[in-house]
């Protein structure tokens, strides 16, 4: 298949394009603004491929997506490009609003009229919509978000991914327009800008920097590894129904304390620290963010029942891969770090 992609140079796409690279004979059209988190230097392993092109461009450009649509006349899109950042949302929300909702909107739109000109069957073409379970709101001690769930979205960020999952659905129902929506768990791996809780704990671990922890740290997450993830999406892409939302998790609930814990355990070991020092002292809490929700927890039953879909990862393998890659890969987080455009944003932990 010839596969569009939106905001492949962001964390979760790069891996996918990885992937699909590596492991299929698809071709991948790689359509991304390289805002603050989109890094070209993710898919500098696929870049020469001729499998692989790069677009650069806005999803709120509604004439370079027709354009591009026409040009490369893709069999499916996967749309990961969004603004995603929890904290950045809160301080400055309208660029979310245009992003998330704005552009989701132009690309169904310009995708519908695509496959109308070019009068390709409904049938065979697909919108899978990544989104979030942050659209589902916060859990108490107890229960899971089932496709089912009602949203109930605590921040700007999660409002808009809200918003935009609606519109997807809006378009299967009134146009009958193959859309399928995702809702993952919070992704860990390879190439995730170092603002998320994972890769900053372990870079200021590096740097023998404090460890910034909101609250008290109990906030629970379910947490999946991002090439499951890029499986899972696989496998909707290929075997998904039309209409249809999947749950991707990995059943890690695990506190954000406990995360960083963990991570300091493993770098006592990798890299210990001079004078009998240990990481966890770095931590530090600090006050908790706004509308900070509590808990998050998939019920992946549907994926993995109708589709066979099940992780490969758990949670022990998977952060020990991750540390390992960022301990390989010190020169592609530190010119992150140096970027003055992104210093500003590395300042407090983040899930």
């Amino acid at each position: 298949m010839k596969l569009l992609i939106t905001g492949g140079c962001g964390f979760i796409g790069s891996n996918f394009i990885i992937d699909q690279i590596k492991f299929s004979k698809n071709e991948i059209i790689n359509y991304d603004n390289i805002t603050y988190a989109g890094n070209k230097a993710n898919l500098k392993i696929v870049e020469k491929n001729s499998r692989y092109t790069f677009i650069k461009g806005d999803i709120c450009d509604n004439n370079l997506v027709k354009k591009t649509l026409l040009k490369t006349e893709p069999d499916a899109i996967i749309h990961f490009a969004a603004e995603s950042h929890v904290d950045r949302s809160i301080n400055e929300p309208n660029s979310f609003i245009k992003t998330n909702i704005y552009g989701t909107a132009i690309l169904l739109e310009e995708s519908m009229k695509y496959l109308k000109l070019k009068n390709k069957s409904f049938d065979s073409f697909r919108f899978i919509h990544v989104s979030t379970d942050e659209v589902f709101g916060s859990l108490g001690k107890k229960g899971f978000f089932k496709e089912t769930s009602h949203y109930n979205p605590s921040s700007p960020y999660s409002a808009t991914k809200a918003s935009s999952d609606h519109l997807a659905r809006a378009w299967f129902k009134t146009y009958k327009f193959p859309t399928i929506v995702t809702n993952c768990s919070n992704n860990y791996g390879p190439y995730q800008f170092p603002e998320k809780l994972i890769p900053l704990t372990i870079a200021n671990c590096f740097d023998e920097k404090e460890l910034p922890v909101y609250g008290k740290g109990d906030n629970v997450r379910d947490w999946l590894y991002v090439y499951d993830h890029c499986k899972a999406l696989e496998l909707i892409l290929l075997f998904g129904k039309a209409g249809e939302s999947y749950n991707i998790g990995s059943n890690n609930e695990i506190s954000n304390i406990e995360i960083i814990n963990t991570i300091c355990k493993i770098m006592d070991s990798l890299r210990p620290l001079k004078r009998s020092k240990k990481y966890r002292d770095l931590i530090k809490f600090v006050p908790d963010r706004p509308g900070h929700d509590y808990r998050y927890a998939i019920d992946s039953t549907k994926i993995k029942d109708e589709l066979g879909w099940k992780p490969q990862e758990n949670f022990k393998t998977g952060i020990v891969k991750t540390i390992n890659w960022y301990i390989k890969n010190e020169i592609w987080w530190r010119k992150i770090q140096n970027n003055k455009y992104n210093q500003e944003r590395l300042g407090l932990i983040n899930d």
